[in-house]
């Protein structure tokens, strides 16, 4: 099912990179692993160099060599210019769209974004001046209509937050370029290894880190990262915002890169078993997940992805609440909790008809968000099968 051994001509393979990126053990000491440095102050050796600033680091906010390692690295794989980290994902959103929104500006944003975004937008942007339009997450190049001349950017999530609707990003970006705006994407869901946004016309790429990168649910953090262009909007935003990850975060972002490939290997594998399984379920009105043949998005997941990732959503047929709770309060190896992407199975049920604007949710029965973990997939489909007898009791 992955596609993600392509390479460009010159380059080395996905799997190789996420080894070797980021690290020089020659320059330390032999240590296959960067240290983790910890500090604020940095000592300049003359007044010169104190006002010069010509030495690679500064001060702790600004970059340590174990920040710039995780940078070089993302960088690198996703295929941008250069990568900033950020303490969390959703810093790593509102530092992007800050560093190019101003008072007066106007904004397209998917309908199906992560709702923490959409509430940065409605909240934040609002009183900053900046005017949110959602826009349906289907809309490919029609969303040219949309634009209007104090429109800055376009704000992309493909697939959705929750519904994984899958965006035309190629018609977006050709609209955005046409039009002289800037292109952002949320690339959570299919990691640096799965989606190249910049071979697809993205200015900026924006990753919460926290999921498959940590991959091990113990760190927040958040990664930006800009093609030539953007670059340096993204730096100003990030040193006036005064933007900084913690030393262990991007030590453990580093740590979880190295095993980055196998692991979403297996999730993709295990995620599509459970994912056909549960389409075939009675009590299932639908899956939502794009590396599934019949999923709507699918054709665009195969023209354009590398693979797929362990999050997807289902629809049970019915919506009855102690029924849900009866399965869910039971399972065993699933856990109700939010955030995804690390090592464990988890599962949430949503309603995204109270939240969505540009688009309407119309599913009568209950949605689930799965991430299919490491777990073997006999367990998981035995966790299921009890609580679906719950469900039907």
């Amino acid at each position: 099912m992955s596609r993600s051994d392509k390479t460009d001509k010159g380059r080395r393979h996905a799997a190789t990179e996420v080894v070797h990126e980021g690290r020089d053990p020659k320059a330390q000491h032999g240590f296959v692993n960067p240290p983790v440095y910890r500090g604020s102050t940095v000592l300049f050796p003359t007044v010169e160099e104190l006002f010069a600033r010509r030495q690679p680091y500064t001060y702790g906010r600004r970059s340590t060599p174990t920040v710039k390692a995780l940078e070089n690295a993302i960088a690198t794989i996703e295929g941008g210019a250069v990568t900033t980290l950020t303490a969390s994902g959703y810093q790593a959103v509102t530092t992007a769209i800050l560093a190019f929104a101003e008072s007066g500006d106007h904004i397209l944003m998917v309908d199906s974004v992560y709702q923490p975004t959409r509430t940065f937008c409605d909240v934040m942007l609002k009183k900053l001046g900046v005017e949110t339009e959602y826009y349906d997450p289907l809309i490919g190049g029609g969303i040219a209509a949309l634009v209007r001349p104090n429109t800055r950017l376009i704000f992309t999530e493909s697939p959705g937050s929750q519904t994984l609707e899958m965006q035309d990003i190629p018609a977006i970006a050709k609209v955005a370029r046409e039009k002289k705006l800037w292109l952002l994407m949320d690339n959570t869901w299919a990691s640096p290894l799965y989606f190249k946004p910049f071979l697809h016309g993205v200015d900026v790429s924006i990753q919460a880190a926290t999921k498959y990168i940590v991959g091990h649910a113990d760190a927040m953090l958040g990664t930006i990262t800009a093609n030539e262009r953007a670059a340096k909007f993204i730096d100003r935003a990030k040193e006036t915002l005064g933007t900084c990850p913690g030393s262990e975060e991007t030590y453990l972002g580093l740590r979880g890169l190295r095993t980055l490939d196998v692991r979403l290997e297996r999730h993709q594998k295990s995620a599509l078993d459970i994912a056909m399984w549960l389409a075939a379920r009675p009590e299932v009105a639908r899956v939502l997940y794009p590396a599934l043949p019949g999923d709507p998005g699918h054709a665009l997941w195969r023209r354009d992805f590398l693979g797929a990732t362990g999050l997807f959503s289902v629809v049970l047929k019915t919506s009855e609440a102690k029924a849900v709770a009866a399965m869910l309060d039971g399972l065993e190896l699933f856990g109700m909790g939010y955030s995804w992407g690390g090592y464990e199975s988890l599962v949430i049920p949503f309603n995204p008809s109270s939240y969505r604007t540009a688009t309407r949710w119309t599913d009568e029965g209950q949605a689930l968000r799965f991430h299919i973990g490491l777990d073997d997939v006999r367990d998981l489909k035995a966790d299921l099968e009890a609580g679906f007898k719950r469900l039907a009791g």
